[in-house]
């Protein structure tokens, strides 16, 4: 009989929507993985998109990550692009785990997923850093935020191999015309600041949009995994919206928190940053500069574009987890509140831009 550790904290039992054939699963991973004669499965409590799982085979922990069951937006929930660019990026200064396995059969359990090792570490789910003891710490923490994303954007694509991982240049214009095209799938009611911004967004596009670097397209503290006691990431997650596009465009999207807050992370309005050591906008993106990351080539007007764009694209995403939930898909029991959601972000990138929905 096989013993197992505790699994953390943050599983729970597989959900019921979720859940899937483990004798199968395991026959796999005897081939794929490692031998073992049995797996402890756990489904990780959070995630809105692809459902996450620990599993542990007597020997080490793993983290496997499956596209959801169900009807799915076009290009949605990519797996195997997460599985692509966290192995190109093993050797390079960006922070990943080693990723083992993938699997496009969908016999074995129901969709395709990958394998890859668990990374035990701090996730720092609220952006305030609550539990973070010193002012100094929670500045350290938000440079190492500020390092990484300017590692990420100092990548040769074509020296890893990724090249061809998406195109060359127009990235905000490709992203507009792809994020309405999401939205327009998952709608559930007319949002007059999302119409407005989905005319305003194709006809200002910023001049700068033939820079092209690698891009994570959903980069945030909360999907980092932190030493556990030092301010250094471990671990950058959540690969599934990566591509070759424009580096501002992941700048804007960490600092929309400077703008608002979200579900489940907070946000940094009103924050007293001199007494909890959190930097300022500005601060984190001269820390970001430092590093060697992108200015913004248009000034103050580009970059307000590019929140407001970040803005609208979060918008789009929760529409469609919000539109999930009224399916019975969703990775997440709490899917149904970001319907609301999705105008109050749609108003916030308009006034970001000076538009009156």
């Amino acid at each position: 009989m096989m013993s197992f550790p505790e699994p953390p904290e943050s599983t729970r039992e597989v959900r019921e929507r979720h859940q899937f054939d483990e004798a199968q699963l395991l026959q796999w991973w005897k081939e794929a993985v490692q031998p073992t004669e049995a797996l402890l499965v756990r489904q990780f409590k959070g995630g809105q998109s692809n459902p996450t799982f620990w599993i542990h085979d007597g020997t080490r922990a793993w983290v496997l990550r499956k596209k959801p069951p169900g009807k799915l937006l076009p290009s949605a929930h990519a797996v195997e692009r997460e599985h692509r660019i966290m192995s190109a990026l093993a050797e390079t200064d960006v922070p990943v785990p080693d990723v083992s396995a993938l699997c496009e059969d969908e016999a074995i359990i129901g969709t395709p997923f990958f394998v890859m090792a668990y990374v035990e570490g701090r996730i720092f789910w609220n952006v305030q850093l609550p539990k973070v003891e010193t002012p100094e710490e929670r500045t350290a923490i938000y440079d190492e935020l500020a390092r990484v994303l300017a590692a990420l954007h100092q990548v040769d694509p074509a020296k890893v191999g990724l090249a061809d991982y998406g195109k060359q240049g127009r990235y905000v214009e490709r992203q507009v015309a792809r994020w309405t095209k999401q939205y327009r799938a998952s709608e559930t009611s007319d949002i007059a600041a999302m119409n407005a911004l989905i005319d305003y967004l194709p006809a200002h596009l910023p001049a700068s949009d033939d820079v092209t670097t690698l891009v994570h397209g959903d980069y945030r503290m909360d999907n980092m995994v932190f030493h556990p006691t030092e301010p250094l990431c471990l671990a950058l997650l959540d690969w599934e919206l990566s591509t070759l596009g424009h580096p501002l465009a992941d700048a804007a999207y960490t600092c929309m928190l400077y703008d608002v807050a979200l579900p489940n992370v907070g946000g940094l309005l009103g924050v007293d940053f001199a007494k909890t050591g959190i930097p300022t906008e500005e601060r984190f993106l001269e820390r970001y500069l430092a590093h060697g990351g992108h200015a913004p080539e248009g000034g103050a007007s580009e970059w307000a574009y590019f929140k407001a764009f970040s803005l609208f694209r979060l918008a789009a995403i929760a529409q469609g987890v919000y539109k999930r939930s009224l399916q019975g898909n969703a990775s997440s029991d709490q899917a149904s509140m970001f319907g609301a959601a999705v105008g109050h972000l749609g108003g916030i990138a308009c006034k970001l831009v000076g538009l009156k929905p």
